[in-house]
């Protein structure tokens, strides 16, 4: 089955959204799932820590106004288990709204050189950051064509696919974003003829504890000096990107890499 798409196809007035990777008080994850809930989206957050992500959820559902009838699940799962991912999705699909969206902001550094970079180290960066964007995809757009109207995936690669990595990141973990990014590409070709996009971020330093924990100032100078805005990001502004990304407006918008960096590098 194939949706007609000779036009936009709205979603449902009432949808859902998952956003991995949501566990990180000063994550990402956070501020995409309040940003998609205040423009009315039911949102699952998904991290491997349960216990964060469920009070959470508590958190945000409180936020919403009651007459909203948005709803807010906690879900923990380990996204690179095949299991996890299967009873995490069963429990999306007894308790939430119809899946239009996955952001999959899961993922796991590796500063590891390459002479450091075991056969155990390899496996674990490319099964979180790597199958477990695969997986979460998968189970998402088997959702999303079962529902008829079609629905936006946004993957997270990393400038380090790009440049290599540095102090923080290495050659695994760029190994890993690299490969974020052909699968989001293949997805988008694939997915299409059914009203789904893919679409796949590159951020930057951007001011989360997956930098090694708050930045001085004096890091984040240093880390700003190559970079056009003279700054680091902060996780608002990848949020209001995604928030696009998963919306109406971004239709035909699809199998393409943005970075978020600032101007770190322009292709």
């Amino acid at each position: 089955m194939s949706l007609e798409i000779t036009r936009i196809q709205p979603f449902p007035e009432q949808r859902t959204a998952i956003v991995t990777g949501a566990g990180a008080a000063r994550g990402i994850g956070r501020r995409v799932a309040r940003k998609l809930a205040a423009e009315g989206w039911s949102v699952v957050a998904a991290d491997l820590d349960a216990a964060a992500v469920e009070a959470f959820a508590e958190e945000l559902a409180a936020e919403l106004p009651a007459d909203s009838g948005q709803k807010v699940l906690g879900v923990g799962v380990d996204v690179s288990d095949q299991a996890a991912v299967d009873a995490a999705f069963a429990r999306v699909d007894a308790e939430m709204p119809p899946i239009a969206a996955l952001v999959n902001l899961a993922g796991i550094p590796s500063p590891h050189s390459i002479f450091e970079l075991t056969s155990e180290i390899w496996d674990r960066v490319m099964d979180v950051n790597g199958k477990g964007t695969l997986l979460m995809m998968q189970a998402a757009a088997k959702r999303m064509v079962d529902g008829g109207f079609g629905g936006r995936i946004v993957n997270t690669s990393s400038i380090t696919a790009l440049d290599g990595g540095g102090t923080f990141s290495k050659t695994g973990y760029a190994a890993a974003k690299a490969a974020v990014q052909g699968l989001t590409r293949g997805a988008a070709r694939e997915l299409g003829q059914y009203g789904i996009t893919a679409n796949v971020i590159l951020p930057g330093p951007i001011d989360t504890d997956i930098m090694g924990g708050t930045l001085t100032d004096e890091r984040k100078e240093g880390m700003s000096s190559n970079i056009p805005l003279q700054r680091v990001g902060q996780p608002e502004e990848v949020a209001g990107l995604i928030a696009f990304l998963v919306g109406e407006d971004s239709s035909y918008v699809t199998g393409t890499s943005i970075s978020v960096d600032g101007g770190k590098h322009m292709h």
